[in-house]
């Protein structure tokens, strides 16, 4: 069967591996100039199977007038006269409950337990070089209410098979000693060792030339902008492009947070809206222990650090304003500061910090869309948020899954459309 799949990010690379092996014939389109040029290449670089807690939680009620009216919130929205955010935004709201966010927790872990493992068996096949590594991550808490929420979600994510520590503040300088400067920042952390760090840009580079050399009949169409969808009785005969009409069997929507746009062009609304989010990369050279080797998440922050070999990334905030994706020099900045004040024997260029920002395509609840569509032979694989990194292989193999007609690994009831 010939598939097309829109997008090379990390979501269309791995759906075209998965199908590729399966024997069929694949095309990429992809309006960047290479693979994963856009929210895959400089995400946090976290690959977060254990710790998946969903933005959608109850403590959203009490923060919210801070997001309201505070710039330098950690999570910050812009309304616009769009339908589409206020929609979005009126559906998040509502799933910041307890009952939905342990229900959607219990989701996100089964699918990332799932994809876990097709990365290592992508990685078995393939060998790729993308700096993975189990770095273990910290995720720190500011305050007694914050750290005892945690707990909690600990007791309940243990339930479902994981495996983590509530720590003092000291047991976390026990296992990096690199936080201890921001020592009284701390009230304690969670830490689970087995979760892993990869260069998602470069895995996306090396996934895409897997495929050219191992697979003949994968081809990319790189600088192609898809523009409309032609859609007669129910079934999606062509893409309409920028450089002409491209038909296949059957076509798979892997292209971020403009998947919802071109959904509607085939008549569907997808609710999944872009959470801008910032990062910038720094040298870290692998003898410098005062960098930390253990990957952290600040909480109250909402800031990630990584190293990914002989650099540190460090992504952050979460902002609600459409596409605008201009970079905020002052927000780039922030995070250099950040960096600085966590880790003060830090020396960086400002500028050679690579500033970069980029659109998460997340849906109200955190829950991806994975299947079938109603338009007959289209196919979705979108909405993975701050998660698609984690959720890539897994997510592209229950899709292909599906596509084939074979037995699902694992329930993928709770991601279809």
């Amino acid at each position: 069967m010939k598939v097309c799949i829109i997008g090379a990010g990390v979501i269309g690379l791995t759906t075209a591996y998965s199908l590729a092996r399966r024997g069929h014939d694949v095309s990429i389109v992809e309006a960047h100039d290479g693979a994963g040029e856009g929210a895959s290449f400089g995400n946090g670089a976290q690959l977060s199977y254990s710790y998946v807690a969903p933005l959608a939680d109850p403590s959203v009620w009490a923060s919210m007038p801070s997001y309201l009216l505070n710039p330098d919130s950690p999570l910050s929205w812009r309304p616009a006269l769009e339908l589409a955010q206020w929609k979005w935004l009126c559906s998040f709201l509502l799933a910041c409950n307890q009952r939905k966010s342990r229900q959607t927790t219990a989701e996100l872990l089964r699918l990332a337990f799932y994809s876990r493992n097709c990365l290592a068996n992508l990685q078995a096949q393939l060998a790729l070089n993308f700096d993975l590594r189990q770095a273990g991550k910290l995720v720190m808490y500011s305050s007694d209410v914050a750290l005892k929420a945690a707990a909690a979600q600990v007791a309940y994510q243990a339930q479902l098979g994981c495996e983590q520590q509530v720590l003092s503040t000291q047991a976390c300088l026990d296992i990096e000693p690199a936080l201890a400067h921001a020592a009284a920042r701390w009230v304690g952390g969670v830490y689970t060792p087995s979760e892993d760090v990869g260069d998602c840009a470069r895995f996306c580079r090396q996934l895409s030339q897997a495929l050219i050399h191992n697979y003949p009949k994968v081809k990319f169409l790189y600088g192609i902008q898809v523009n409309g969808m032609l859609v007669q009785a129910c079934k999606l005969q062509a893409l309409q492009t920028s450089r002409g009409d491209i038909s296949a069997d059957a076509f798979v929507l892997a292209n971020g947070s403009h998947a919802a746009t071109l959904a509607a062009r085939a008549g569907l609304r997808l609710p999944v809206y872009p959470l801008k989010g910032y990062s910038i990369t720094l040298d870290a050279p692998a003898a410098d222990a005062s960098l930390p080797s253990v990957s952290i998440t600040d909480s109250a922050r909402k800031i990630v650090y990584a190293r990914i070999g002989d650099r540190l990334r460090v992504a952050g905030r979460v902002e609600i304003v459409g596409h605008d994706m201009q970079i905020n020099a002052a927000r780039a900045r922030s995070l250099l500061t950040e960096t600085q004040e966590l880790f003060p024997t830090l020396k960086a260029d400002t500028n050679a910090i690579h500033p970069w920002v980029g659109m998460r395509p997340a849906t109200p609840t955190g829950i991806p869309i994975i299947g079938a569509s109603p338009v007959s032979n289209l196919y979705l694989n979108t909405g993975h948020g701050a998660l698609g990194w984690t959720l890539a292989c897994g997510s592209a193999e229950l899709l292909a899954q599906q596509i084939d007609g074979e037995q699902s690994a694992i329930d993928a009831s709770p991601y279809h459309y």
